[in-house]
């Protein structure tokens, strides 16, 4: 959110805070009232009102340039499973208690000092409205999933007081009230005051919780922002100029495009887009920003890690809409170079503490990573779009290493901690805490939250010729295709743990489509059947057509090999020079000390495979460690003479390191530091044989 230097992202409350009491208020104002469900009050209707509840994450249905088109949250059960108990977790304690963190630290005060129910001074950084929002949207995916009326009543008395604080000519931002309020807008607090970015999030959040629910209240607050206050005054000339300070409006305006068919929102998100050449911002600030000046013109990715991704999701967003060919090989320059030079292993990215920032070229420190939470999520919503527009899964296979690493990271096992940055390498000596309840800066948990409750709209997609399957769970799927036929999909897996994954295929009459069966780029073998009878041209890391007349009872079978595989950096990483990082299947492993022989430092330890790599893994499933996983034991060598505590540069005398045998024991990444403080490391060096 806001530059290094200034508010710190990463100011911890205690652990008072959540247990603080939540303020009770009662009434609603006369606004609040008037912008009750099937309120007229803002200027835009909607499209295709009365099919809410068929909408995906995204609203892909009329979009021109999208070949894939999202299936909705609800379509989707998620069953016993790896995501089951995070999900369960997600909607009985993570929503809830940072419900209770927000009324907390004051944010919904913010609110109700506004219309005298409160006499609290405004608290939080110029985006604490965004905090709310995204906890809204996280519960509307969550209603997406099925009613829960503990929780829809918790966001309706929220959504309440909110929309009790919007101005009459559709503004609405608690933070530039008063005192502040002669700086709205202009164009110095355009780059840093995240007006933008609040309203984005309010639109998304809105969005959500309308396909939730059908409940436009929040919505038509939104709208009334945007058509009331944004479009008259915001814009080309003769209006006043308009900066995206924090990408994120431009998504939240063409998801809005999406849902009242107002092509005047599409146009306010191009013209963003674009740059206002009337705002004279310093390179230095369009880089960190990532916006300011033509997305069209960026060749590489930099600057703030969350701002590019955001940018480059709406960015995809304007493409899928207005086909800008421009727009279409700029993504894929600046894809290619994240994929290539600048993302983790763990799917995360922003390595600069600094400026929360991309670093250079291959530039991937993994003790200084910085790998925020929200990133990583921009990364896999950004792969998603790009997805939907190709069909490839070369974008599936980012989204599936950033969910099940680099994202399930930032959320402890137990729903109530979260990781704001997500290093590949830790000292616990230096007293860090990585894994904290609240942040003064809290994008980071209800970012994850909205993630995981919005996790069933990714499983599948529909195409004009069949259905894509992107993410294998334990799971059923109640759909339609595309020509109206209704469809059943149940699979049966116990994915990621074992590669073996049963599709029962049941359309509602014999039809003939295409299952598109992704095959993970990391599969090194893959073995498809329909119903038992071998289904050739697997191939890793692409989607496989398997298109014939589909009936009841018709069966897919999908086994790929779970063997353990040890990667390396490319050399240009320095910080990987000698090391290897251990993956099995979509999960990156670890180190934790606390699993190794005792008196063991991490700093010592080396992995010596044997002539068949891979093969000397030895995989134990625990299901009394870390709510079940699998570990995986391999030999090790530790280093006696050249031990960790020595002189900082001693002199080289050319004796051979001694070392002794040891078993070394990994973790998947996404658990670490649910336990007690302890080193953690992904690449661990190695001894050739």
């Amino acid at each position: 959110m806001a530059e290094t230097k200034g508010i710190s992202r990463r100011q911890f409350v205690g652990s008072a805070a959540a247990v603080a009491a939540v303020s009770s208020l009662a009434g609603k104002s006369v606004l609040a009232a008037a912008s009750a469900k099937g309120s007229t009050l803002a200027s835009s209707t909607l499209r295709d009102d009365s099919n809410w509840k068929e909408q995906g994450v995204e609203n892909l249905a009329k979009s021109p340039h999208a070949k894939l088109h999202d299936i909705p949250v609800h379509a989707v059960t998620i069953q016993s499973g790896f995501w089951a108990r995070r999900r369960e977790i997600n909607v009985t304690k993570s929503i809830p208690s940072m419900h209770d963190l927000l009324e907390a630290n004051g944010r919904m005060n913010n609110f109700r000092r506004l219309v005298g129910k409160s006499k609290a001074q405004q608290i939080g950084p110029v985006f604490s409205d965004s905090d709310v929002y995204k906890w809204t949207e996280a519960v509307g995916f969550a209603l997406q999933s099925g009613d829960r009326a503990e929780l829809r009543q918790m966001a309706e008395k929220l959504i309440d007081e909110v929309v009790a604080v919007q101005e009459p000519n559709g503004y609405l931002n608690t933070y530039y009230q008063e005192d502040r309020k002669s700086l709205r807008m202009l164009p110095q607090t355009q780059t840093t005051g995240h007006e933008l970015y609040n309203i984005g999030h309010m639109l998304q959040g809105a969005t959500a919780y309308y396909r939730a629910t059908g409940d436009r209240k929040l919505l038509d607050a939104g709208i009334r922002f945007v058509d009331d206050f944004l479009l008259p005054n915001y814009g080309p000339a003769p209006k006043k100029p308009i900066v995206s300070g924090h990408p994120e409006i431009e998504m939240g305006l063409i998801e809005l495009y999406r849902t009242t068919g107002d092509k005047r929102h599409l146009e306010l998100a191009g013209y963003i887009l674009q740059g206002d050449k009337r705002i004279d911002l310093p390179e230095r600030r369009t880089i960190y920003m990532f916006s300011g000046t033509p997305f069209a013109a960026r060749t590489k990715l930099e600057g703030h890690a969350v701002r590019a991704m955001y940018a480059c999701c709406g960015a995809t967003d304007y493409y899928m809409e207005t086909g800008d060919d421009s727009y279409w090989q700029t993504l894929n320059r600046l894809w290619s170079d994240m994929t290539s030079t600048k993302m983790y292993v763990t799917g995360g990215v922003g390595s600069r503490a600094e400026g929360e920032a991309f670093g250079d070229a291959y530039e991937l420190p993994n003790f200084r990573a910085y790998g925020e939470s929200c990133a990583a999520i921009g990364n896999m919503m950004w792969n998603w779009r790009m997805l939907a527009i190709t069909g490839d899964a070369k974008f599936t296979d980012v989204i599936e290493r950033a969910l099940y690493n680099g994202i399930n990271s930032g959320m402890s096992l137990d729903g109530a901690m979260y990781c704001y940055r997500n290093p590949l390498a830790f000292d616990a000596s230096t007293g860090e805490k990585i894994r904290n309840p609240w942040y003064d800066v809290t994008c980071c948990p209800p970012n994850l939250e909205r993630t995981f409750a919005s996790l069933p709209g990714y499983l599948y997609s529909t195409s004009s010729d069949g259905i894509y399957v992107h993410l294998y769970e334990n799971s059923q799927l109640d759909w339609h295709l595309e020509d109206g036929t209704g469809l059943k999909v149940t699979q049966k897996t116990n994915y990621p743990w074992d590669g073996g994954v049963d599709l029962a295929v049941t359309p509602a009459q014999p039809v003939e489509f295409t299952v598109f069966l992704r095959i993970p780029g990391w599969a090194d073998s893959a073995e498809v059947s329909v119903n038992g009878k071998v289904w050739t041209g697997a191939a890793a890391g692409k989607y496989l057509s398997i298109r014939r007349r589909w009936a009841d009872g018709d069966v897919i079978r999908l086994q790929v090999a779970m063997t353990p595989q040890l990667l390396a950096a490319n050399p240009r990483v320095a910080d990987d020079t000698g090391r290897i990082a251990v993956q099995r299947g979509p999960l990156v492993y670890c180190l934790e000390g606390l699993d190794q022989p005792q008196g063991i430092d991490l700093t010592d330890v080396a992995l010596r495979p044997g002539k068949k790599v891979g093969e000397e893994f030895q995989s134990e499933f625990r299901k009394d460690l870390l709510d079940g996983v699998i570990v995986l034991h391999h030999p090790g060598l530790a280093r006696e003479n050249n031990a960790s505590g020595t002189a900082l540069y001693p002199r080289y005398n050319g004796e051979s390191v001694k070392t002794r045998s040891l078993d070394l024991t990994f973790i998947p990444y996404y658990a670490w530091s649910n336990r007690m403080a302890t080193a953690m490391q992904v690449w661990t060096p190695l001894l050739a044989s």
